[in-house]
């Protein structure tokens, strides 16, 4: 359907669109990319060669709450399998907590509340 990134998706589902079909979490784990609640991140960057901390301890998936940065950074740029797997395994995670927190917001009628803060946290970005 095209449709792909995070932001996408929130904004298809404020319009009405209720099913999805996209390659971008998968693709994007295979390029080093992660999306998370902090916005994308480029698992390529040097600035993550000795980064210890994960991509996000609240996260629900353990490749992004329990590996550190640094040894993803690591997997990607050594061309690793389990790199692109790992990352893979995070946007897949990501994308459905995403889709349940719509869901539950649609549920408890704050869907354009809960649209605001997903936006503010890609905005302000991950934390120091």
């Amino acid at each position: 359907m095209g449709v792909g990134t995070p932001d996408d998706i929130v904004e298809a589902v404020r319009r009405g669109v209720d099913m999805f079909d996209c390659v971008m979490p998968t693709r994007a784990g295979r390029h080093g990319q992660i999306f998370t609640r902090f916005g994308r991140m480029n698992l390529k960057n040097a600035k993550h060669a000795d980064d210890v901390r994960p991509i996000d301890p609240q996260s629900s998936c353990p490749a992004a709450n329990t590996y550190s940065r640094a040894y993803l950074h690591h997997l990607v740029k050594a061309e690793e399998m389990l790199g692109k797997m790992l990352l893979t395994w995070v946007n897949l995670a990501y994308y459905q907590d995403l889709m349940a927190g719509l869901r539950a917001a649609i549920a408890a009628g704050r869907l354009e509340d809960f649209i605001a803060e997903t936006k503010e946290g890609w905005a302000r970005g991950e934390p120091a």
